[in-house]
């Protein structure tokens, strides 16, 4: 694919390719966590105005056009961009992953029972954290919100809670977190998220299965 910007450009040219990287973990970072400490002005709803970003020293390099595309092609849709309802300025904010509080992201409450609440989730992680998530859970440590997939590892559909290294997967049995009072929301881009319990925790009687994935796949024990 190619864009006309100062010439015929084709993004899966190296540097090309490594230069929309280094935006996109800017962008990541700027609007999950940074913002603040950067003294970029975020909105309640996450939103933070394209050209105020830009602004910034880290930004300066980049073009409108760079952080449309970045957005337009980023397979995990980290990011979304919008008009602003009122004054029509392209806003940009980060779908999930902030620890940043932000309170009003649009997330969409999963009720138990419902057609869109999953009978299990997934969530991805290392082995060598099994020994202290089997004792103690899932944390959300310094995010608002601990990522699920509602796929198996592997499914090209999982853009979250599922990174491509990791040898472990956990199941959760979401009905049952509900029906303890843990809330689960689904995000804009198709995430399944939880604060977990008041401690942030997803506890360890939630999961329903441990997967092994490498090098060959096994069932761990929970307890």
């Amino acid at each position: 694919m190619e864009y006309a910007r100062g010439g015929n450009r084709r993004r899966g040219c190296r540097g090309e390719e490594n230069r929309d990287v280094r935006l996109s973990k800017s962008m990541t970072y700027a609007l999950r966590h940074g913002g603040n400490q950067m003294g970029l002005h975020m909105n309640t709803d996450g939103f933070l105005y394209v050209e105020d970003l830009l602004l910034h020293p880290q930004f300066r390099s980049y073009t409108l056009e760079d952080v449309e595309r970045v957005v337009a092609t980023d397979d995990k849709q980290r990011f979304k961009l919008r008009p602003h309802p009122e004054n029509g300025r392209l806003q940009i904010r980060a779908n999930q992953g902030h620890t940043i509080q932000v309170r009003d992201l649009e997330l969409r409450p999963v009720l138990a029972g419902s057609a869109d609440c999953p009978s299990e989730a997934v969530h991805g992680t290392y082995l060598s954290k099994w020994s202290s998530i089997q004792q103690h859970g899932l944390s959300r440590m310094k995010r608002t919100h601990i990522h699920l997939a509602a796929g198996q590892p592997g499914d090209q559909d999982v853009i979250s809670g599922m990174r491509a290294n990791c040898d472990l997967a956990l199941f959760i049995d979401v009905p049952k977190a509900l029906n303890d009072g843990i809330q689960f929301f689904w995000s804009e881009n198709g995430v399944l998220l939880t604060p977990g319990d008041t401690e942030g925790r997803l506890l360890p009687k939630y999961f329903s299965q441990a997967l092994q994935l490498r090098p060959t796949r096994s069932i761990l024990p929970l307890h």
